[in-house]
């Protein structure tokens, strides 16, 4: 079966000839444009690769039930696991009307989508289109909010004109600040949760959400294209403890999936939840598998990274006290959940600064995107234990907030339990709520290609995306580099990077044609545990490798800065401690004109390095993860502040304690050792 043309831009970029043209060092911003001129006309001399990648007829697949495209050492794919649609009350009541088809539709670049938002000036439209198609993407719906939803938005339901369900209909105007925000919909929502709406015993919502559920399984089931764009069946299950966000996607790997989602009303502890999805999809005989990836620890108020054994007393979980009840709660945890979104909207969840708990002085680049408040304020620290509140912006701030500490804090727990129940890869999303999957090129962010709402406005981002590196585009290969962890996240670019540990690795291995062929036989991916030393190396080794985002000819990504490789430990009494590494580029004089957002200086299309480990201890558990600075730009609401005049003007364009300026990035999943691994 023919599924279309593809266009060379979506073909791997080692095809593209990428590689030659960017190992040439620095590339001054004078020069970008020229660049990215050169790399997208050289396209149409390069029939050596052949007509399947210049202008190819994808078949859905070969006759060995593999994609044409079908890459052993695995290419890099670009997706959003974290979207919303008009299903969810949440993105209802700000005026979104589009449905799972329509996500599906503008990730996949199928057509444009209808996009509503409200402005201080009123409603706006607009039709707008991805300037890029995503690889694959996931419509993960709140599962606590889409039932009653259902009811109040179908005509001749029992509920349809009550009262609540009226107003849930109603216009909103426009939010000063998310938690403003916050308040309504938690006001609204119990509201829902009524028998006006729901009825005496709740049928009517339930069977809203089984309605609601279908339709989300029927859209990815129309839109999966097998070796073009892949999507996943996906719910978000949202518990909010003492109005902390403990919310986590479950994504799985086909068709065949529970009845109903499960929410956190029913199911109150990701314990729980991991044993539900056991027992609901691993062992129900249905074909179903299923993993879940927590977000926005960042806002968690210590409560995402915590253990059932550090919630004593905490509404609804089940403290455990013996060791080997321990062991088996870290050890579902670990199978049921290799991954955190680390990147998105509502901010950056990777580290920060002047914690309690985290030993080697402060990261630079920890600073980034901080949305409860500006990196410098000074937050109540919760210590070891957890609070509450940040979804009103209050409470205490945690280590076990960000994912650094949570991966220190599993190379703690393994050493007492034997068991890492945070052995986690790193992705990206968006959690965008107007279901534009991907859509965080942040040149169109200008206030006039895309409507810009004011709640929050200045404070998030339009998020990040989710990177693998999997063999093909479909469901099957994806899924197993989510499990496996071979991810990487990044903070909106489409930054390539690749990470490899092993014993032997040449120190030239960045000149080589082979550099990935040989990072695969002498070692492992990020993702993976360090193989044992089988010869008589004493120091592991490591491959970093960055390409930066090509962009388009009308707007060329950023150019790179540095590449780091982060290494994490743990001391005996749980504290964490880290080391941050330059191997590649470092500070340079580039810079972002920020009445014009115009960069300046130069910096690097490519960055590679070769790096061992001087402090080495075999003895010693470590993780080790890769980091690519981009140079300065100027941030998505500073664009449109640019443009933005008079009475439509937000008042955060004035506010000067928000960052113009930041430095896109992406980070790969950990690489792990430990003495055991022997």
């Amino acid at each position: 079966m023919v599924t279309g043309f593809r266009l060379l831009s979506r073909c791997h970029p080692d095809a593209l000839g990428w590689r030659s043209i960017v190992d040439g060092g620095p590339v001054p911003v004078r020069v970008r444009n020229a660049f990215a001129s050169l790399l997208f006309t050289r396209v149409l001399p390069l029939l050596s690769i052949g007509v399947a990648c210049l202008l190819r007829v994808t078949p859905a697949a070969a006759t060995d039930d593999r994609c044409i495209d079908h890459t052993p050492e695995r290419r890099a794919l670009f997706g959003d696991l974290h979207v919303h649609t008009s299903l969810s009350s949440d993105a209802y009541v700000f005026a979104n009307r589009t449905r799972p088809d329509d996500a599906y539709r503008f990730a996949s670049g199928a057509g444009a989508v209808p996009l509503r938002v409200i402005t201080t000036t009123g409603l706006e439209t607009a039709n707008v289109r991805i300037p890029r198609p995503l690889d694959f993407a996931a419509v993960t719906d709140h599962a606590e909010m889409i039932g009653a939803p259902a009811v109040c938005t179908t005509p001749g339901n029992a509920g349809y004109e009550s009262p609540v369900c009226q107003r849930f209909r109603a216009p909103w105007k426009a939010l000063g600040s998310l938690e403003e925000g916050v308040a309504l919909i938690v006001a609204l929502l119990a509201d829902l949760e009524t028998p006006a709406v729901c009825g005496e015993d709740g049928d009517r919502c339930r069977e809203g959400m089984r309605t609601a559920w279908q339709e989300i399984q029927a859209s990815a089931a129309r839109f999966d294209a097998p070796c073009d764009f892949t999507t996943f069946v996906a719910f978000e299950y949202s518990a909010n403890p003492e109005m902390s966000k403990v919310h986590r996607n479950v994504i799985f790997r086909s068709q065949h999936v529970p009845a109903l989602p499960i929410s956190s009303r029913e199911v109150p502890t990701a314990t729980g939840l991991w044993r539900a999805l056991a027992a609901d999809c691993q062992q129900a005989g249905i074909g179903c598998d299923a993993l879940t990836i927590p977000h926005n620890p960042n806002l968690s108020n210590g409560r995402t990274f915590a253990l059932d054994y550090d919630l004593k007393g905490d509404p609804g979980t089940d403290p455990i006290e013996n060791l080997a009840a321990q062991r088996e709660v870290a050890r579902l945890r670990a199978a049921m959940e290799p991954l955190v979104e680390m990147f998105q909207i509502k901010g950056d969840s990777e580290c920060r600064n002047g914690l309690s708990g985290v030993l080697g002085g402060p990261d630079e680049f920890c600073n980034f995107e901080k949305y409860r408040a500006p990196a410098s304020a000074a937050l109540e620290d919760c210590g070891d234990g957890v609070g509450g509140g940040a979804l009103m912006g209050r409470g205490c701030v945690s280590r076990r907030d960000y994912a650094r500490y949570a991966v220190a804090r599993g190379l703690f727990e393994e050493e007492r339990l034997g068991v890492n129940p945070f052995k986690v890869g790193f992705i990206g999303s968006t959690d965008i709520h107007e279901s534009l999957p991907g859509d965080t090129d942040d040149w169109i962010r200008d206030g006039k290609k895309r409507p810009q709402r004011t709640n929050s406005f200045g404070r998030d981002n339009p998020g990040g995306l989710a990177g693998v590196w999997a063999e093909e585009n479909t469901r099957e290969s994806i899924f197993e580099a989510l499990r496996r962890r071979e991810t990487f996240a990044t903070s909106g670019p489409r930054i390539r990077l690749r990470f490899f540990g092993g014993w032997d690795y040449p120190i030239d291995l960045c000149g080589a044609q082979d550099l990935v062929a040989q990072g695969y036989a002498g070692g492992v991916p990020m993702g993976a545990d360090l193989p044992a030393e089988t010869g008589d190396k004493q120091t592991p080794s490591f491959v970093v490798s960055a390409l930066a985002d090509p962009g388009s000819p009308d707007h060329p990504g950023g150019l790179l800065e540095r590449l780091q490789v982060i290494k994490v430990t743990s001391d005996d009494r749980g504290n964490a401690i880290q080391r941050i590494i330059d191997v590649a580029g470092g500070p340079g004089a580039a810079r972002v004109t920020e009445s014009t957002c115009e960069p300046r200086g130069a910096g690097a299309a490519s960055l590679c390095a070769v790096w061992s480990d001087p402090d080495f201890d075999p003895d010693e558990r470590a993780a080790y993860y890769a980091r690519v600075i981009e140079n300065p730009s100027c941030r998505a609401f500073a664009r449109v502040c640019l443009n933005a005049t008079g009475e439509g003007r937000p008042a955060a364009c004035d506010d000067a304690s928000l960052p113009r300026v930041a430095q896109e990035r992406a980070w790969s999943a950990p690489i792990w050792y430990g003495p055991s691994n022997d």
